[in-house]
């Protein structure tokens, strides 16, 4: 049964919540919005939360500020009213919205503190992407710092900046450094 789920619906745990923004918890492998599989996804299912708690007659207005890849989990800001979604829409685009992301890497990064810059050409046929250490045709540089926090049994806790959001960027890169 998949993180969240207790015999009925899909429950996507919330963090905050106020008039303009609900924080939640996205569990992995749940998509943050609809896709051609069908699957629950994020944006439905807090939509349909919000509408069940307050009773809201019609449709319920969410807004998707950002996304996290489908294998990913963790917490995403949605903006409940679309005021607050070009707000924070903004502030993502402007770069003044900071994300910090946390990754256990299966083998530890040497150095423990870098950086890593490749150039990701991404595969829309197959959702693959591959990571290339020079320019290569169709690919884009990516660009990420990171900093191993805490190791142990040949696995690792890494912190991530990204400077470029490329699909699936933190964990193609940081397989390509050797630590997947």
């Amino acid at each position: 049964m998949p993180p969240g789920q207790s015999g009925g619906a899909l429950r996507i745990p919330v963090l905050y919540e106020d008039n303009h923004v609900i924080a939640i918890i996205k569990p992995p492998g749940v998509p943050s919005q609809e896709d051609e599989t069908g699957d629950p996804d994020v944006l439905t299912l807090v939509k349909a939360d919000l509408k069940e708690r307050y009773a809201k007659p019609g449709n319920v207005f969410l807004g998707l500020v950002h996304r996290l890849d489908r294998p990913v989990g963790g917490v995403m800001l949605l903006a409940r009213t679309s005021k607050a979604a070009s707000r924070l829409s903004e502030a993502v685009r402007s770069r003044s919205f900071a994300k910090s992301y946390l990754a256990v890497t299966d083998g530890i990064p040497k150095p423990a503190v870098g950086s890593l810059r490749h150039y990701l050409r991404k595969d829309a046929r197959t959702n693959t992407v591959t990571a290339f250490a020079a320019p290569a045709p169709e690919a884009k540089e990516a660009l990420l710092d990171y900093a191993a926090a805490a190791d142990s049994e040949g696995r690792a806790l890494v912190a991530v900046r990204l400077h470029t959001g490329r699909p699936h960027q933190i964990r193609v890169q940081l397989a390509a450094a050797g630590c997947p």
